[in-house]
């Protein structure tokens, strides 16, 4: 079947046309070696917008937050994190199965902030009963809530209650630049509070793949070495690199699209009996509402019968806007939602 409407990710994006001619007329070398000039710039332009030091090209968010991780702290150390953030509840434990580091996770709000109170009590006092706790990991914007967007203030007060117990910070910022823009903030300022944070160049930036991150210029090293470990040495990678050059040129600003498209989305379902959805905490580009229980899997092959594509679930759902998805795309989902709660409520 056709599908006309593709919401179930931003990593569903294609590249666009000015990526597809950069990414063929790409200058490249052996990465491995450190010779690909595309991707030496890849990293040098992202490391710059971030205001840190020095970036790194990975294949992916998860990579990146592995590597980071395990640049951070060893085996048998532990992390502090919030029990709904990605790193806990969707990569498959590797920090924990690669590593050997132990994640704590503590409560989580709406927003996807992390109380400080609950970060200065999960620090470990020195005794060997306990794991040493080594680093705090947040997350901006926040997946599980909706894409809610952290404030730099909101980030300084986590990083800041981290600091006081010598904790080291890791940003998960896969859809940073989604948080900069609904915010209409420089990225750097949501970067600063934090030593380490990595985005992804293949959800709203609609790369084909990849990811960046970036810290100082020993952390990069360091995170050099376990992206080796882990077999991510890639040779002429430039192919892939220039890409989010383009993307970062000019792929940021139209963010606030999907942003416009997410609230529409929003604001529509929740109109829609059987759902129940706040469409003033729909921040950027990532719409979660509530349906009848058990009915997810349901709603989302109706859907798929009408040619739009969603994941499905039990009552919780997400639908992504992303490049490639206008408010014609947006009228068109709402049609098919009616239509499908109608026979669901």
């Amino acid at each position: 079947m056709d599908i006309r409407v593709d919401l179930r990710s931003d990593t569903v994006t294609k590249p666009s046309p000015e990526m597809r001619k950069a990414m063929y007329e790409a200058e490249v070398g052996d990465d491995v070696y450190g010779d690909d000039p595309t991707v030496n710039q890849l990293q040098e332009k992202a490391a710059e917008m971030l205001g840190k030091e020095a970036g790194l090209f990975v294949a992916s968010g998860t990579q990146g937050n592995l590597v980071s991780v395990l640049s951070h702290a060893g085996r048998g150390d532990e992390i502090i994190l919030g029990d709904q953030c990605h790193i806990f509840n969707s990569e498959a434990g590797g920090v924990s199965v690669l590593g050997g580091v132990v994640m704590y996770p503590i409560a989580t709000d709406g927003e996807g902030f992390l109380d400080p109170e609950l970060i200065h009590g999960a620090v470990k006092p020195r005794d060997y009963h306990k794991p040493p706790t080594k680093l705090l990991c947040i997350e901006n914007t926040h997946n599980a809530s909706s894409g809610r967007a952290l404030t730099p203030e909101a980030t300084s007060a986590m990083a800041d209650a981290a600091r006081e117990h010598n904790l080291r910070i890791h940003l998960d910022g896969a859809r940073l630049f989604n948080a900069a823009v609904a915010q209409e903030i420089p990225v750097s300022d949501l970067t600063a509070p934090v030593d380490t944070a990595t985005f992804c160049l293949s959800k709203g930036l609609s790369c084909p793949v990849g990811s960046v991150l970036v810290g100082d210029a020993d952390f990069i090293e360091e995170a050099g070495r376990w992206r080796k470990i882990l077999g991510a040495g890639m040779r002429q990678i430039g192919i892939v690199a220039a890409a989010g050059i383009v993307a970062l040129d000019s792929m940021i600003d139209r963010m606030s699209e999907d942003h416009v498209n997410a609230k529409k989305l929003a604001e529509g379902l929740a109109e829609l009996p059987g759902i129940e959805l706040e469409p003033s905490l729909v921040e950027t580009n990532i719409v979660r509402f509530g349906v009848p229980t058990g009915s997810g899997d349901r709603i989302a092959a109706l859907l798929m019968d009408q040619s739009v594509q969603i994941n499905g679930g039990g009552s919780d759902l997400r639908m992504v806007t992303h490049y490639g998805i206008d408010s014609e795309d947006i009228d068109f989902t709402l049609i098919a939602m009616k239509d499908v709660m109608a026979q669901v409520s």
